[in-house]
């Protein structure tokens, strides 16, 4: 994956709208774009053990990348900012490194129940890939992630 470019592949962040393309050019852009990320682990010498300097330096595309190609739902929003589908968010976390994962949808989707379960898949695949990822409960106790590359995690007052 080269230098970032307007009009290129973006990952969804859950922030965005529903993507454009049908599902299946969708998926097969997502395909081509993880299979290019473990190109990039390859060659740096990282292998799967863990996130290659590419996706230390831009955390929140990484996850996101991982989690759509794991099959994991995006949240979307409309035009206006509305969100008009359950799934994950991905946003940057408390630290340049780090990323946080939450599990949001519009009012009435039914998220916050299917946030336990949907973060917990979300958590095995990013561990899966060498991050290291602890959950936590913010404000309304709802359920979110903390992501970081390996060492980067600081504190230890999460649970995994």
């Amino acid at each position: 994956m080269g230098p970032e470019q307007s009009g290129g592949f973006e990952p969804a962040t859950g922030d965005g709208p529903p993507p454009a393309e049908p599902a299946a050019v969708r998926a097969a852009s997502v395909r081509t774009a993880f299979e290019g990320l473990l190109q990039i682990r390859r060659l740096t010498g990282g292998g799967a053990a863990g996130p290659a300097p590419w996706e230390r330096n831009r955390p929140v595309r990484a996850v996101a990348l991982a989690l759509e190609h794991s099959g994991s739902a995006p949240s979307a929003v409309d035009a206006a900012g509305r969100r008009v589908s359950a799934g994950y968010r991905v946003s940057g976390g408390e630290s340049a490194s780090s990323v946080r994962v939450e599990w949001v949808g519009p009012p009435g989707s039914g998220a916050v129940h299917d946030e336990e379960e949907a973060l917990s898949g979300c958590a095995t695949v990013l561990r899966g890939l060498g991050w290291t990822v602890l959950l936590y409960r913010g404000p309304r106790r709802r359920r979110y992630l903390e992501v970081e590359p390996p060492g980067g995690m600081s504190g230890g007052h999460g649970r995994s």
